[in-house]
């Protein structure tokens, strides 16, 4: 296992204080921009601006991936696989949401200034807060902020930056909340819009026909009476219902939305065939018809807790007097985990109300979080240029 010496614990330590003051005041720029799953693109277009003025190479992907490269001692050197640090851009806010940041003493302020604007700024900034500790990676590190991590983004962005660079040999995916937090189980999810079709008509008059409502929630009833297993956790829950035309209509047609979650592929897969047959028997049986669509897939795996990305990610909180809790998720790191490549997902602050317009962090661990990033990106990279060799 790579560890830091003292002398480098300090030295980036030292270094991530002198940098957060800046990294703080992009994060406050970053949240500026809108950035809606799906509607990534300006937001992309400016960290990429960013990374350029880092005097980093960078380019963007057809989805609006950005992706930059700090270059390692090792790079072009056969074998020598990259470190990819990847945070994403999207949030979970509408388009028209007012995205002012409040600074106070003590924490900023804002929608999605934690999920994700301080982890996109801590990317943009890795370069500089290095070169302030006098460091350099022993392989390149691919910089990514990416798309598609919230909710029905299904993770596309992360997926498209691996599967441009196969070459990766380890991956951080970086978060704004839970300084700390060491993730590496992948919480996998299947989630799906089941849709319920009859022949309607007028309550009183066509009384007796199919109700699609009716039928939709009688299967949704079934779907509740599946048992789930506690381990590995499994779970299952109705998000949204709508359908119908009127108090005195017969509906024609409802849909519903799912969501299926585990950290074990093989139940995750179970319970989504449990369903599908479920929604088969209600289609012959009820004359109401079922469909059922896809609308999100994200893999599930786990990262041993002795792996050594897992390892070094504790160890390195230890030495920075940061007590670690290993904890399963879903982020972009569900990714490598379910395809075997050494990741976790770390956060770089404390904070709150996630997902809320009145989301905030704390200022004062940032540096601490930064700090964290620098040693464990090196610690990587030095991993992987020792598997190289």
């Amino acid at each position: 296992m790579i560890l830091a010496s003292t002398e480098r614990v300090e030295a980036v330590r030292s270094a991530a204080a002198a940098i957060a003051p800046e990294v703080l005041a992009l994060t406050e720029r970053i949240a500026g921009v809108p950035a809606p799953t799906g509607h990534e693109d300006a937001r992309s277009r400016v960290v990429a601006g960013l990374y350029e003025a880092e005097g980093l190479a960078c380019a963007r992907d057809a989805i609006g991936d950005v992706v930059a490269t700090i270059p390692g001692k090792l790079s072009g050197s056969p074998g020598a696989r990259p470190l990819l640090i990847a945070a994403h851009l999207d949030t979970v806010f509408a388009l028209d949401t007012d995205l002012t940041v409040r600074r106070t003493e003590d924490r900023l302020h804002g929608p999605g200034i934690g999920d994700n604007s301080i982890a996109v700024a801590a990317t943009v900034k890795l370069a500089g807060l290095l070169r302030r500790a006098g460091e350099a990676p022993a392989v390149d590190i691919l910089l990514t902020g990416n798309v598609g991590e919230e909710g029905l983004g299904n993770l596309r962005g992360i997926r498209e930056v691996m599967a441009a660079h196969p070459e990766i040999g380890a991956v951080i995916a970086l978060e704004g909340h839970n300084l700390g937090r060491v993730t590496h189980v992948a919480v996998g999810s299947r989630r799906y819009r089941i849709s319920a079709s009859g022949p309607g008509g007028h309550s009183w008059g066509d009384f007796g026909r199919p109700n699609a409502i009716h039928g939709l929630a009688k299967l949704i009833g079934e779907l509740d009476a599946i048992p789930l297993p506690r381990a590995p956790k499994t779970t299952l829950n109705i998000g949204a219902i709508e359908g119908g035309v009127s108090v005195n209509t017969i509906a024609p047609a409802a849909s519903c939305l799912l969501d299926l979650r585990s950290t074990d592929e093989s139940a995750l897969q179970r319970l989504s065939d449990r369903v599908t047959r479920l929604c088969a028997k209600g289609s012959r049986s009820d004359g109401i018809a079922f469909t059922l669509e896809t609308i999100g897939e994200r893999p599930a795996g786990v990262a041993a807790v002795e792996s050594p990305a897992v390892q070094i990610a504790a160890k390195t909180l230890a030495a920075l007097g940061l007590e670690a809790s290993f904890d399963a998720s879903s982020t972009d790191a569900n990714v490598p985990i379910a395809a075997g490549v050494p990741a976790v997902c770390i956060g770089l602050t404390t904070g709150g109300n996630v997902h809320r317009t009145d989301e905030y962090i704390d200022v004062h661990p940032v540096p601490d979080g930064l700090a964290q990033l620098g040693l464990i990106a090196l610690a990587l990279s030095e991993f992987l240029a020792a598997r190289a060799l």
